[in-house]
């Protein structure tokens, strides 16, 4: 980026900060929100070049003042091997990035192959993405889910939210998440003590609010049919129809939400998830790269396809795009995710460097 475009950058970064000290701004929540995500966005960037100017001329200082004085020399040359760290640091914090960084997630999770086996990996695989919720502050929800007699889980449809606007929100955390997980473990109902190998998949798309809130879905092209609540196997947890599953027509995209109180509530509640669907539906048929990115999650929950494996009887996890290994399935399992995630972060910023570089 030249300098008149990083100029800009912090001009506007001036006026974001003085309009989110108006109060008059906070009495749009969804202006508020917006100003502030960008603001979230910008921040890294501006002081990272600020500790670069700041470093940049106290080694003008310490170089002029190192012929005199030998501390100022030792300074000199400290700094000067922590100024190009600096200016890589701003290069990668410049480069082109995800749109979506900051936003929110929802997170479909499906069994696949093995039958119950399978719907009790992917109930693992639930409580495993909730636990790493609660471990970084966000706020979790569980929208709707299918259990099992074993406590596992048939398809779960879950949102996860920072409390305040960032930078890199969940989704750039959670991004990589889609695809098939594959499980090798002894299953709980395997009696010969024989490993199996099933599989999950795991479908993540965006939660844009400020996107969401402009899509329009005519009435005409939904179906909307009301059930009651169940629990485990199916059983009922209440008695009245208010859960709710909405199919977009044209699409065939179904959304359904049972664990609201009330019917309005549950439909209010799956239209947001529909939204969001259609909203990055939308990007997709717009921009072929992120339709590749989409088409790369789950086409079938097959164990060919898998992006990550948890061998159980290794303890170990092993991500497949990135040639990462880890034997600390135990912790993994516990929502001790950063050290998978951190190398999927890595690869990315590595191709993304690497593309600018050669541009």
């Amino acid at each position: 980026m030249d300098a008149s475009s990083l100029g800009e950058l912090l001009g506007e970064y001036d006026e974001l900060e003085k309009s989110l000290a108006d109060p008059a701004v906070h009495g749009d929540q969804a202006r508020a929100r917006k100003l502030g995500k960008r603001y979230a966005e910008l921040t890294p960037i501006v002081r990272a070049f600020r500790e670069l100017e700041r470093a940049q001329d106290d080694l003008a200082t310490a170089r002029e003042l190192g012929a005199e004085d030998e501390a100022f020399a030792e300074e000199a040359a400290s700094l000067e091997a922590r100024v190009p760290a600096l200016e890589t640091k701003l290069t990668e914090l410049l480069l082109p990035r995800d749109p979506h960084d900051g936003d929110d997630l929802i997170m479909e999770i499906k069994s696949g192959e093995g039958g119950d086996e399978s719907a009790l990996f992917a109930g693992d695989l639930l409580r495993m993405y909730l636990r790493y919720a609660e471990k970084h502050g966000w706020q979790s929800e569980v929208l709707d889910g299918t259990e099992t007699e074993l406590g596992g889980y048939k398809d779960a449809t879950v949102t996860i939210r920072s409390k305040t606007p960032v930078a890199d929100g969940v989704w750039s955390r959670l991004k990589f998440e889609g695809g098939v997980h594959r499980v090798q473990r002894v299953p709980a109902t395997e009696s010969q003590g024989r490993i199996h190998t099933s599989a999950a998949g795991v479908l993540v798309y965006p939660d844009m609010q400020d996107a969401v809130e402009d899509v329009e879905i005519p009435e005409k092209d939904l179906r909307i049919d009301v059930f009651r609540s169940s629990g485990k196997g199916g059983q009922s947890v209440n008695t009245t129809d208010s859960a709710v599953r909405i199919t977009h027509l044209p699409t065939g995209i179904v959304v359904s939400c049972q664990n609201e109180r009330s019917q309005l509530q549950n439909k209010t509640r799956a239209m947001q998830v529909l939204r969001a669907r259609m909203a990055a539906l939308a990007e997709e048929e717009a921009a072929k790269q992120a339709a590749d990115a989409r088409r790369s999650q789950v086409r079938t929950v097959d164990r060919s396809e898998r992006i990550r494996t948890y061998n159980f009887p290794e303890n170990r996890i092993s991500d497949h795009r990135v040639n990462y290994k880890s034997y600390n399935l135990d912790q993994v399992l516990n929502g001790d995710l950063d050290g998978v995630l951190d190398a999927l972060a890595t690869a990315d910023r590595d191709e993304r460097l690497a593309a600018h570089q050669s541009a």
